[in-house]
């Protein structure tokens, strides 16, 4: 029976309609109804995929008439379409959401540096530490560069406040500008005041959590959970009479324990000169630090700036990693076990060409998975 039938208001009418509008679900999911599995999708849900992908929202004009003129599968008008999409603002929603959810960004709002060890860190500085990331994010986006630079580009971004956080001269003001770093304390996202304060407990580092941050997140490689029963880390006396590293040594002779901090512990040791927001150190309270470490590959290191060489020296597993989390973006669901050959077709795609991004993204969006369905009926 209609609203006015009943005698209802006009104001209540309105309110009913918005409410079955809000709880639609062709309001809240992207529906493509295709009825065989591993299908085309059409190019209108081809045109909508590629939009939510690179920009978050729904296509516009352009891309929509592309879609009904059905020439946006063409590898060249797909091509055009990204390059073009790439060079929208509307893109910063890739750099924003991506960086957020593949290096964990959001949790550096949830961050809460001991403010008495800390008094200097505050949530503005924090602020600042995840726009350095954004920026370094962007730039690798919008300049095309190789996604390696994410893990060891030798330039980032920085205003006055956070340039003397990191003890870096020649900066100063509000605005944030590109800076060439010298020597080899700082390269690339690794050694960002962000990743660093995420990967560390409050009131001191962890060689631990940041082990276990770089193979989760850079290596695609993450470590198994901890055994239940193992006690946790001593931390009486860290850095007044022992150091963290040696306390570490200790907790790691059990042999429950050895397995998987023989695979973390060597890569937070390399990043120990770094107190727990980032800052450089060299020494841990009374206790000088060493930064050295042997990887599980056998290679040596000694300091953020060799750890950062080894684990770029052989790039498969990062670029297979960053293939896996973009994928997975671009598609807004977890991969599987059918798209493993997807993934090692993209990953064969980028080496040629210096593993440039928009060659990374050309591969996605022309890949089976992201033109065609994975199952039978709607598919939110």
């Amino acid at each position: 029976m209609a609203i006015a039938q009943r005698g209802d208001l006009f104001d209540e009418g309105i309110r009913l309609a918005l409410q079955a509008v809000l709880v639609s679900p062709s309001f809240l999911f992207r529906i493509e109804r295709k009825p065989a599995a591993g299908s085309e999708v059409d190019e209108y849900a081809l045109a909508s995929r590629l939009s939510y992908f690179l920009w978050s929202s729904m296509p516009d004009e352009v891309l929509l008439r592309a879609a009904a003129d059905k020439t946006l599968r063409k590898p060249d008008v797909l091509a055009a379409q990204v390059r073009r999409m790439l060079a929208d603002p509307k893109s910063s929603a890739l750099v924003d959401n991506f960086a957020s959810q593949w290096l964990q960004l959001r949790a550096l709002a949830r961050s809460a540096p001991d403010p008495e060890r800390f008094p200097k860190v505050d949530e503005e500085l924090l602020d600042f530490m995840k726009k350095e990331t954004t920026l370094l994010v962007q730039a690798v986006i919008r300049e095309d560069r190789s996604v390696l630079d994410f893990l060891n580009a030798n330039f980032t971004y920085l205003n006055g406040a956070l340039a003397r956080h990191y003890g870096i001269p020649g900066v100063s003001g509000e605005d944030f500008r590109r800076v060439e770093l010298a020597g080899d304390q700082r390269r690339g996202v690794l050694t960002h005041g962000s990743v660093l304060t995420v990967s560390s407990y409050p009131t001191r580092t962890s060689p631990v959590l940041r082990g276990k941050w770089v193979l989760d997140n850079l290596l695609g490689t993450p470590p198994p959970p901890p055994p239940p029963e193992v006690p946790e880390l001593t931390e009486s006396g860290v850095g007044a009479s022992v150091s963290l590293r040696e306390r570490l040594e200790q907790h790691r002779a059990n042999p429950a324990c050895a397995s998987c901090h023989e695979q973390m512990d060597p890569i937070g040791f390399g990043l120990e000169t770094f107190d727990a927001v980032g800052a450089w150190r060299t020494h841990d309270g009374k206790i000088p630090i060493d930064a050295s470490g042997k990887l599980p590959n056998g290679r040596s290191f000694r300091g953020p700036g060799e750890l950062i060489a080894n684990l770029g020296a052989n790039p498969e597993l990062f670029t297979r990693n960053i293939t896996e989390r973009l994928l997975t973006y671009a598609l807004g669901r977890g991969l599987e076990q059918d798209d493993a050959p997807a993934v090692e077709q993209i990953c064969r795609r980028l080496a040629p060409d210096n593993h440039r991004f928009l060659s990374l993204v050309l591969a996605i969006v022309n890949s089976r998975p992201f033109q065609t369905t994975i199952g039978t009926g709607a598919k939110p």
